[in-house]
């Protein structure tokens, strides 16, 4: 698909970290984007920059995505992009012994629930509601209608302690990329997955210096965290060339994920 001012997009997560520089990218090729997020202070000015629109939106909610594809299109039109970016994450472990009172403990299973329905819920609700509308488009070259992107994890591969639900997430959007892929091909719809390592998100700013040195060290090469710019383009390569379909890549500058 040729990224121009004739396409929208809509990228959920689209605030900040990853999402917001897929829609930076997007928007310099001329795309007509829609962000997708619940912070809306980040949300309204990154739109203001890039002249999107902004949607608040918690993909838990059936009512609240309806409202934000609703919004985005009556902006932009129908869209023939969606970047699924919008994740969480709680870390636990799934039984064990507190280290000062011995009391037994479990993961949390209202915490559990969250981050599957965030994550993997949440996208493929947006991937049906956005595919379901893809489908009211003109094919274009190759019969094309629209390409999706998903963002999984290294985790999906790699979980360590305390992951068991994000790792479960994250495995599951990879899972799923090629039966949507093939659900879709007979109209024209792309399916592809980015399985990010350790990228330079605002989650990672947070941490101690050194500890941010120490991830950086652990990374095989090149031996720094990913910049969400490279993110980006390989979700403007999986958009543009056409034979992309039902794959989900790696890219981690060749991190493995110890066990902790």
């Amino acid at each position: 698909m040729k990224l121009d001012s004739s396409i929208a997009a809509v990228i959920t997560g689209g605030a900040s970290g990853l999402g917001a520089a897929t829609a930076r990218a997007l928007a310099a090729h001329g795309a007509k984007v829609a962000i997708f997020d619940l912070d809306a202070a980040r949300g309204e000015a990154l739109a203001l920059e890039l002249g999107g629109v902004f949607c608040q939106v918690d993909v838990r909610s059936e009512a609240e995505v309806d409202s934000a594809f609703a919004r985005a299109r009556a902006a932009h039109g129908q869209e023939r992009i969606l970047v699924n970016c919008a994740g969480t994450s709680s870390a636990a472990k799934t039984a064990g012994r507190d280290k000062t009172s011995g009391q037994v403990t479990h993961f949390p299973l209202d915490a559990f629930d969250r981050v599957i329905q965030v994550n993997l819920v949440g996208a493929f609700r947006c991937i049906a509601k956005s595919a379901a509308g893809m489908l009211s488009l003109a094919p274009m070259a190759d019969g094309e209608r629209g390409v999706v992107v998903n963002t999984a994890s290294v985790a999906a591969q790699d979980g360590q302690v305390g992951q068991a639900a994000y790792a479960a997430s994250k495995a599951a959007i990879v899972g799923m990329t090629l039966p949507v892929a093939r659900d879709l091909m007979n109209e024209g719809i792309r399916v592809n997955t980015i399985m990010p390592g350790l990228f330079d998100t605002p989650l990672l700013n947070g941490l101690p210096e050194h500890v941010h040195a120490a991830l950086s060290a652990s990374v095989p090469f090149p031996k720094r965290l990913g910049a969400p710019p490279e993110y980006a383009a390989l979700v403007e390569l999986m958009i543009t060339n056409r034979y992309f379909n039902g794959e989900s890549v790696r890219l981690d500058g060749a991190i493995r994920l110890a066990a902790r």
